[in-house]
């Protein structure tokens, strides 16, 4: 890992994980400080798990959680303190290092010369000077200064950000875009089921981010710390400040580990594991391999989340990898959602429930997972009375697939963007922010009502480019979202269920029933998910070539 040293007592880096901790300890740091707060990637490993590997090593260390762009002098002043009582050397982690240099910038502003602080950082590859302006009190408020501004900015570099600044380059090239992103890789979540089946390896569906940025778009590599629509103004970390005419916001969703009581205590270990997450994918595919048989629990929160079949998915997989091993007749296999439905649209239930008999799966609606003890091996679930009266189960486990609690960025959530759930607040056609006309949101982070799936923002991003375009006088007419989704549910390997819709649960089949009939399993439904789609991903949607995705106009 890439250590940089601000001073001979404290470094920085970016991302620790549970295996660098080693050589941490080995390279002769005594203590670890962590910034970064869990739940913010995919990628992410919890601060727990760091943290026992850290007491298993002999290492102190400290968690300071600070939201991007919003480091506080309190804040600054506690990691001030850490610094002086913690064993020394001291390594301070966020997700690239600049929050941890931005905490330290603001605890030395009585000590150093904003010289030598600017100094210091640039040496480590971290730029503090919107931190100096905030020191030095040159401005009146953060976002009187603007360290860049474009045309367009899109917040968020996932498959929908990617997408809608290709689709905006295919219609209007040369056009000044400016993506914001902090991410390294690129991550095709979808795929992240068949790794938990053994099907695709970990590294088939990442991807270095720098190389899907499309060219001639600028890549601001930092995180959102907030949005001020009335400035046209996006605050990032490190109190830097980005400007745009048109604003596009796609940031993704937000998993809340900490949601389940004692989750992140045991995730990746004791049979505990989830798709989820990138790090842990392999782990079920693990698990499944070597269960012999015992109880077998895969859960589902509540909606909205992430593509919504990806929890019966894990678990149809592992069921068909466990009858193929001969072990599906000693396994309980028990499914506990929160929803009340195994499905949201109708028409697909009764093909997903013949594989419920035949692996003999044992369905239980109105429960919602609240606690996990691995080392016990009991999950803890509320349960919803037909009264409406609350209760509580402990059902004991072999091996458990968990799905966690899913919200909007909390930069979203909290900012003026947000509709009162907290997610960003659009038209369900146009995809055009209900009180800022120049601002738009697509992905998984927005409140149209449809499926959160890859399949959705293939849909929604030539939607917004060509209305975002309309906005800058540079195209005619608007285009419309009808609210397509679709959601490959995995039954077995070589079989799939493919599920497609629109709004309202209206099914919007794209291929003739005689090819493929997405209310019944189907071969070629396997192929299509297995082989064509992850191309079709990452060499159309990403670039733009917006094949059976050209947009609905309405004017």
């Amino acid at each position: 890992m890439n250590t940089k040293q601000l001073t001979a007592q404290l470094s920085v880096c970016a991302q620790v994980s549970p295996a660098d901790v080693p050589d941490i300890a080995a390279a002769g740091f005594k203590s670890i400080i962590c910034n970064r707060p869990d739940g913010e990637a995919a990628d992410q490993p919890s601060f727990r798990e760091v943290e026992q590997q850290a007491q298993a090593a002999g290492l102190e260390i400290r968690y300071l959680p600070v939201t991007p762009g919003r480091v506080s002098d309190e804040q600054a002043a506690q990691f001030d303190q850490l610094l002086d009582v913690l064993p020394k050397p001291i390594l301070a982690y966020c997700r690239s290092g600049m929050r941890s240099t931005t905490l330290w910038g603001l605890s030395r502003a009585d000590r150093l010369s904003t010289g030598e602080i600017l100094k210091r950082a640039e040496a480590c590859g971290y730029d503090l000077s919107a931190v100096v302006r905030r020191i030095s009190q040159t401005a009146a408020t953060p976002f009187t200064v603007a360290d860049s501004t474009h045309r367009v900015v899109i917040v968020g570099g996932g498959a929908a950000g990617i997408s809608v600044a290709s689709s905006l380059l295919a219609r209007q090239p040369g056009l000044d875009i400016a993506i914001i992103d902090p991410a390294d890789v690129h991550y095709y979540q979808p795929g992240w089921t068949l790794v938990g089946r053994g099907v695709f390896k970990p590294a088939q569906t990442a991807r270095v981010m720098g190389s899907l940025i499309p060219r001639g778009v600028r890549w601001i590599k930092s995180a959102v710390a907030g949005f001020e629509p009335e400035r046209n103004a996006v605050l990032l970390d490190g109190c830097r400040v980005v400007k745009y005419e048109q604003l596009i916001v796609c940031p993704g969703l937000k998993l809340n580990w900490e949601g389940i009581e004692g989750l992140t205590d045991t995730l990746g270990r004791n049979g505990v594991t989830s798709n989820y997450r990138y790090d842990l994918a392999p782990y079920t595919w693990e698990l499944v391999e070597r269960f012999k048989g015992g109880n077998a629990l895969f859960t589902q929160p509540p909606m909205p989340i992430k593509c919504a079949g990806a929890p019966q998915k894990a678990m149809y997989l592992s069921c068909d990898a466990w009858r193929r091993a001969g072990v599906l007749d000693q396994s309980h296999v028990k499914f506990f959602s929160a929803g009340n439905a195994l499905f949201g649209v109708p028409e697909y239930v009764p093909a997903l429930m013949e594989y419920v008999k035949s692996y003999a799966i044992d369905l239980n609606f109105g429960h919602n997972l609240t606690a996990v003890d691995g080392v016990r091996k009991i999950a803890t679930f509320s349960v919803a009375s037909a009264q409406g009266d609350a209760g509580k189960i402990e059902v004991p486990f072999d091996m458990i697939h968990v799905v966690p609690p899913q919200t909007a960025p909390d930069f979203v959530s909290r900012s003026p963007l947000a509709d009162p759930a907290g997610w960003i607040d659009v038209d369900q056609e146009t995809l055009q922010h209900k009180h800022f006309s120049n601002i738009f949101g697509l992905g998984d982070a927005s409140n149209s009502p449809n499926a959160k799936t890859a399949a959705a923002a293939r849909k929604q991003a030539p939607v917004v480019a060509h209305n975002v375009l309309f906005n800058l006088g540079l195209k005619r007419g608007q285009a419309r979202y009808d609210g397509y989704g679709s959601c490959p549910l995995t039954v077995e390997r070589g079989k799939i269920v493919l599920a497609e819709f629109k709004y309202g649960g209206k099914l919007a089949p794209s291929f003739p029933s005689w090819l493929i009939d997405g209310t019944r399993p189907s071969r070629l439904a396997w192929l299509l998910k297995e082989r064509i789609l992850p191309p079709l991903y990452w060499e159309g949607m990403l670039k733009g070539h917006e094949w059976m995705a050209q947009p609905e106009m309405v004017g």
